[in-house]
């Protein structure tokens, strides 16, 4: 079992930066990760308000369209490979800011992310291959089943399986922390999580995004 399960779609930048704290800790401390989908597109699709605009939909269906990619990529090599194509789909979207052309093109865009990244870039014919959309809602559930629906990305799963297993939203952070900050951070973050009848920890207040 691994120490956390963190549930990502690509699409979110800040479930990107919240990944790579959770990789500078995970290399600091040995520990495992599983990475595992929730899909923003599931989470919006009943939306009806003017801010879920066309443009919107198209953005969380080509986020969609790389969780089936990377369910592909499990399918073939497993939790690494999930952690590979999330690292090479998250610098693309993020990093390069080539998110659009995922929405022109989803298939040949995939397909080239994967093979920069050393990963089979066949899967990227998932990106259209409905039939992975099960297991994307049903990972989409597990992950709201723990924290409730009013989420966003990431979710995180300490412990999971364990009896103080504890799941949250977040934390959500505009810059990566480094070194000490970032393992003070985590242990803050597990010690707020896992304290029993904490709720919810909020401020809406935010810095700008540094991908950095």
């Amino acid at each position: 079992m691994a120490d956390l399960e963190f549930f990502f779609d690509p699409g979110c930048p800040f479930a990107w930066v919240t990944s790579r704290w959770v990789v500078e800790v995970q290399q600091l401390r040995n520990y495992t990760v599983d990475w595992r989908f929730i899909s923003l597109r599931q989470l919006n699709q009943h939306r009806t308000d003017s801010h879920y605009t066309p443009e919107y939909r198209a953005i969380h269906l080509a986020c969609h369209q790389s969780l089936r990619v990377c369910d592909a990529v499990r399918h073939d090599l497993g939790n690494e490979g999930v952690f590979r194509a999330y690292t090479a789909f998250g610098e693309a979207f993020h990093v390069h800011q080539r998110r659009q052309e995922m929405v022109d093109n989803p298939v040949a865009f995939a397909t080239s992310v994967l093979d920069g990244a050393g990963l089979p870039g066949a899967h990227g014919a998932a990106a259209l291959d409905e039939s992975h959309d099960a297991h994307l809602e049903s990972e989409t559930e597990l992950a709201l089943s723990r924290t409730g629906r009013d989420v966003g990305t990431p979710i995180l799963t300490f412990h999971p399986g364990a009896a103080n297993e504890a799941s949250f939203f977040g934390p959500v952070i505009s810059k990566t922390p480094r070194g000490d900050d970032a393992l003070r951070l985590w242990d803050a973050v597990e010690t707020i999580a896992t304290t029993s009848g904490l709720s919810e920890l909020k401020r809406t207040k935010r810095a700008p995004l540094d991908f950095t």
